[in-house]
């Protein structure tokens, strides 16, 4: 097995699947409602809610890391846009 073979069998990379709230090609809002919605569902079931992971991965694909890192630091000084609460 070559070493291309064990890196593509050791990770499967996927991106958001089709939600019918965004159909139009700016994922803008998409990227931000799972993001949302992530923080929202770990606060109501916890981190390890497996449902929760699937808002993780949707706006790890679809959010530019620079959005996600700004929103974090928002986060943990209290002035993100949106409420978290579940």
């Amino acid at each position: 097995m070559s070493d291309a073979d064990a890196v593509q069998s050791k990770y499967v990379l996927q991106t958001a699947g089709f939600d019918a709230r965004f159909p139009y090609t700016n994922q803008t809002r998409h990227c931000f409602q799972n993001y949302t919605d992530y923080f929202k569902c770990i606060s109501a079931k916890g981190e390890d809610f497996a449902p929760c992971k699937q808002f993780k991965r949707a706006y790890n694909s679809l959010c530019p890391s620079e959005w996600t890192f700004l929103w974090d630091e928002q986060r943990e000084n209290g002035t993100f846009a949106a409420s978290l609460e579940p």
